[in-house]
């Protein structure tokens, strides 16, 4: 017989069986979208609501789920299937199909978010396993690799909760809620149905995403997303009391908090998603190392003389909008419009102040957590955020305080911006046998834009009379034979390895950095710049406001009838 002859035989034997099998599971009805394509998913699930962009009766269940759309049999329908289209595990044949969002796959995989290398890259380098915090590491790689060390245990015994490969519902409860990759940011409860109908449907997937998705993740570490709605975790006392039992203000974890001054923004009614872009949240495709390369926005971008709404990439913001000769702001949920205003003429300006942050003034209040003692015991285990297994070494962890008021300054390049407490880590080893190994320290302090933004800047004598915004720390400071003196509140500790320097103190007053920097380029006040806060701190008694002729032609030189150099 011919290869030919042959080939036509075995494609007769298939369409008979192929015939006969249909004859036997003959469908009653053939479901098709008004995409075109047969969608036998259909046939069963029939009470599913969708958002309107990705309707069953358009798209059906496969191009998400997957599955059999052909089959009629519900055991090899749903052969395959995947319950989240959404996880960077499957999106390549779901969301990321030709025709859908293929163009965002690459983006997203190289996002700090899913890759998390800042976070890896600088504890490794804080923790002395790595030469700089510029290393390139992911989730997908240590997933792939299984690569551990005891910074790399500790990111995924402690810190792997809060990344975009993580699968939901891997956890109970809150913790469950994270990850899901896509689905992490665009998927809603809000479907604007009735309760009682709400519980039938599918979950809404959506392009104005809450904030409470944001703050699924952004209310540990720098705490950004809890501080902008005005929530300050507290010291777990549990107070103020109610009633005698504890107070209802808890976070996840049991974290109690208090409620003091929300974001102006927040208090204007704006999420997330109305001032961060699109590439700065989902990635650009460029896999950054740390969130200041990735973030386009900064305060001028919307506050501003000229070129309102252009990103720091040079990128125009699509809900900035010019309206009767003024720049407003279009709300993504709610489409309210919020005018933009310039920075405000005699004070933004001040010429003294050309240095300063927006934050540095603006920013009232920042979350200050001092001192976190890390114990690490071989003679347990825990669970490895990442792989879901039980592996073997106990972390545990708890702080020295917390705090929010009278943030600290410093200087990162040439802007003076917040610092707080970036993992003051004190870490204790124990051995196998749980008995004590060996003991570190690693102190830090991080910038930080901290989402507290007020209209009202801080007071001048709450930065050159303070000396903990200064960076000194909680103290006196005073000038005695022409030399600036300080004395410090004793909050140091005596650790295995040494006395460790007061938490909230950067540098002394004689110019000796305390704690290192977050970045390279970050660095407390110098002993020159120290000594000009410090004597301004002195004219503002009298000078309290910018007005005040003294300050147009004040300079370093300039002579007071009341105090002089000596004091």
């Amino acid at each position: 017989m011919s290869p030919r002859l042959a080939l036509l035989v075995i494609l007769l034997i298939t369409l008979a069986l192929v015939v006969k099998e249909n004859l036997v599971k003959r469908p009653a009805q053939l479901y098709v979208t008004t995409s075109g394509h047969v969608e036998m998913c259909l046939s069963c699930h029939t009470t599913e609501k969708l958002d309107a962009a990705h309707d069953t009766k358009i798209l059906g269940c496969s191009p998400c789920h997957l599955g059999d759309a052909l089959a009629i049999d519900k055991k090899a329908a749903h052969e395959g299937i995947v319950k989240n289209p959404g996880d960077l595990r499957v999106v390549e044949q779901t969301c990321g199909m030709e025709g859908c969002h293929a163009g965002d796959v690459h983006k997203v995989k190289n996002s700090l978010m899913a890759t998390n290398r800042g976070i890896l890259a600088t504890l490794l380098y804080y923790w002395g396993e790595a030469p700089d915090q510029n290393g390139d590491y992911s989730v997908e790689e240590l997933l792939e690799s299984g690569e551990n060390s005891l910074a790399i245990d500790y990111y995924r015994k402690l810190c792997g909760t809060c990344h975009l490969w993580k699968q939901k519902g891997d956890l109970p409860g809150f913790f469950g809620e994270k990850g899901g990759g896509c689905t992490a940011c665009h998927f809603s409860k809000e479907s604007g149905l009735d309760p009682e109908e709400a519980k039938k449907i599918h979950p809404f997937i959506t392009k104005k995403v809450p904030m409470e998705n944001c703050v699924r993740c952004h209310n540990r570490s720098g705490r950004i997303g809890i501080s902008y709605t005005g929530v300050y975790e507290s010291e777990n006392y549990g107070t103020p009391y109610e009633e005698g039992g504890m107070s209802s203000k808890e976070l996840p974890g049991n974290r109690f908090y208090l409620t003091i001054s929300d974001d102006v923004h927040h208090r204007k009614g704006m999420s997330c998603i109305d001032c961060h872009t699109r590439n700065e949240i989902m990635g650009d495709g460029t896999r950054y190392a740390h969130y200041e390369e990735q973030v386009e926005i900064e305060c001028h971008t919307c506050h501003s003389r000229d070129q309102v709404g252009v990103t720091r990439k040079d990128e125009q913001l699509n809900n900035v909008l010019k309206q009767d000769e003024e720049y407003v702001l279009v709300n993504k949920l709610t489409e309210k419009v919020h005018p933009l205003k310039p920075p405000k003429a005699g004070v933004c300006d001040f010429p003294g102040h050309n240095r300063l942050g927006c934050d540095s003034c603006h920013a009232t209040w920042v979350p200050q957590c001092y001192g976190c003692h890390v114990k690490y015991d071989r003679s347990d285990t825990d669970l490895d955020k990442l792989t879901m297994e039980q592996t073997q070494g106990w972390w545990s962890e708890g702080r020295s305080y917390l705090r929010y008021e009278r943030p600290v300054l410093a200087v990162w390049e040439d802007k003076v911006v917040i610092v707080t407490p970036g993992c003051q880590d004190i870490i204790t080893l124990l051995d196998e046998e749980g008995g004590a190994d060996r003991q570190f320290n690693s102190f830090t302090m991080a910038a930080i834009s901290p989402h507290t933004t007020q209209a009202k800047g801080r007071g001048c004598a709450e930065c050159h009379t303070n000396t903990k915004a200064m960076g000194l720390g909680e103290g006196t400071a005073w000038k005695e034979d022409g030399r600036w003196h300080f004395r410090g509140l004793d909050q140091g500790l005596e650790t295995a390895v040494g006395d460790t320097p007061p938490l909230d103190a950067f540098v002394t007053i004689d110019c000796r950095q305390l704690q290192r920097g977050s970045r390279d380029t970050l660095r407390p006040f110098n002993q020159e710049e120290l000594a000009r806060i410090l004597r301004v701190g002195q004219c503002i008694e009298c000078h309290k406001e910018y007005t005040d002729p003294v300050w147009k032609k004040y300079t370093p030189q300039t002579r007071c009838p009341v105090f002089t150099d000596e004091g």
